[in-house]
């Protein structure tokens, strides 16, 4: 059965391994086919990575995650088969990227002003930095640790650190400069690319969002698709699977669906590259016509 992962992070962004790291446990794993979307950032794509994926028999889609926002929540747009020499692309997202940087000092400030202690000099070193670099650096270091404790009884993770300190309505949050779900997209089709909305089971559990919010959105950015297969892993680690009801939901509304494992490291609890740690249902008719949708001409 062919295996694909068409949603990974690598150290370009918010993710341990390199790009070539990525193939080398994408080859282990026996996956065939790979897209590495990181956020706002194309660094990946380099001319070596792709001679080394080629070398390694491993087929590359070009993507990328961007992060947006509509008039009430975050949204992750990813982008497939896009040219990443797109200049208007490139542009948008390096904005993206310094915006990025506004916002750890800005929030770096405001966790401060709560108690904790943020090392800003090695997170600015970091080129896309993320939500989850700041929360990482907080729920590691020691200095914070007897905060964490009195605020949440234990040491969290980063993903429940960012929940209840860091998103709206929390007291670490501070507004980041973004773009529109609908921007998103007219950059990505302006690079030749496949609009797909990432893991719409996440918005429920993050947002309270209903399946009628997440139509509205799809509509609205005019999406090709969804990331219907994948697995959430919500802030207290349970494992969330409703990926029957987001294919269902993709067949309902004529949208073509990709999947992916989302992943950034290798922490015994979130899906592995290819998914193997997981009972996903796609023969290689599946598979292909997931590669054909996206490689298919606009």
């Amino acid at each position: 059965m062919k295996k694909i992962d068409l949603h990974m992070h690598t150290s370009c962004s918010d993710g341990v391994l390199s790009p070539k790291e990525i193939i080398d446990e994408a080859v282990k794993n026996g996956v065939e086919t790979l897209a590495i979307a990181d956020h706002d950032t194309l660094a990946a794509y380099s001319n070596d990575f792709l001679e080394y994926a080629q070398n390694k028999n491993i087929n590359i889609i070009t993507a990328v995650e961007i992060s947006t926002r509509n008039d009430k929540v975050g949204i992750h747009v990813l982008g497939y088969n896009i040219d990443i020499y797109d200049k208007k692309l490139n542009k948008k997202l390096s904005k993206l990227r310094n915006s990025r940087h506004n916002y750890l000092v800005d929030v770096a400030h405001k966790l401060n002003g709560l108690g904790y202690i943020v090392n800003l000099d090695k997170l600015s070193k970091i080129d896309t930095v993320t939500k989850a670099h700041i929360a990482l650096d907080i729920v590691e270091n020691p200095n914070n640790a007897s905060l964490l404790d009195k605020e949440f009884n234990h040491i969290p993770n980063k993903g429940e650190f960012i929940e209840t300190i860091m998103n709206e309505n929390c007291p670490g949050y501070v507004k980041k400069e973004s773009i529109t779900p609908i921007e998103a997209s007219d950059l990505i089709r302006n690079a030749g690319g496949k609009v797909i909305l990432a893991h719409p089971v996440a918005y429920r559990f993050e947002d309270n969002l209903e399946e009628n919010d997440v139509l509205s959105i799809v509509e609205e950015m005019k999406a090709d698709g969804i990331e219907s297969n994948y697995i959430y892993i919500d802030r207290n680690n349970n494992k969330i699977d409703e990926i029957e009801k987001w294919n269902t939901f993709a067949k309902d509304n004529n949208l073509i669906i990709t999947i992916g494992s989302d992943f950034h490291n290798d922490d015994g609890i979130h899906p592995l590259i290819g998914l193997i740690n997981e009972k996903i249902n796609l023969n290689d008719e599946d598979v292909n016509k997931i590669i054909n949708n996206l490689l298919k001409n606009n």
